[in-house]
């Protein structure tokens, strides 16, 4: 039994946020044959290309973290029908300098979760534009934009509502199917 290594990143900085409870509950129910390990993205200073010739640390150590796993997920809020400015700073990061693309054919997956009824469907359609262009070999089925209550949802990421934990565990064992199918026409080179 082969096991993947995920890394995943929280899109919000906020100390009480909501994905980052979804992002508990992903890795509760996710498949045993999933390792996870979070990719941080909170110390990264503002992305310029005046630092293409020289990262600093922080970008280097991202950069690190995204070569050394099989594949990525991201757990990301929408503001104003976008992608986090910090996750966006992130991507911009790791996909640069040209040539250096740390997203190319990576398999990605894209969710998120809010107060609203919509979830986070638009802000994930910016997000998997940005994916896209950086070639990310992106999961498209299912879908899965999660309308988050603290009646459903525990700070520890216990799901109270069974067909909601079944909808996320379904979720993560496609994510699971996805990367066994990408990496097999596409390895991934080795960094480990």
């Amino acid at each position: 039994m082969t096991t993947y290594e995920v890394g995943y990143f929280v899109g919000s900085l906020s100390s009480t946020s909501i994905n980052r409870i979804l992002s508990k509950a992903l890795l509760r129910v996710a498949p045993t044959e999933l390792e996870f390990s979070e990719i941080p993205i909170g110390d990264l200073p503002l992305y310029s290309p005046d630092f293409d010739t020289d990262y600093p640390p922080e970008a280097r150590a991202l950069k690190a973290s995204i070569a050394a796993v099989d594949a990525v997920l991201f757990v990301s809020p929408e503001y104003n029908r976008s992608i986090p400015g910090a996750l966006k700073n992130a991507i911009d990061w790791a996909s640069r300098p040209w040539g250096q693309n740390s997203f190319d054919h990576i398999p990605a997956a894209v969710i998120g979760a809010s107060i609203g009824q919509i979830g986070t469907a638009i802000g994930q359609q910016s997000l998997r534009a940005v994916l896209s262009f950086c070639n990310a070999r992106q999961m498209t089925s299912p879908e899965a934009y999660i309308h988050f209550t603290p009646e459903v949802f525990r700070n520890d990421g216990e799901v109270t509502n069974a067909s909601t934990e079944e909808f996320l565990r379904t979720y993560m064992s496609e994510f699971h199917f996805y990367i066994r199918m990408v990496l097999t026409v596409l390895p991934r080179p080795s960094a480990k």
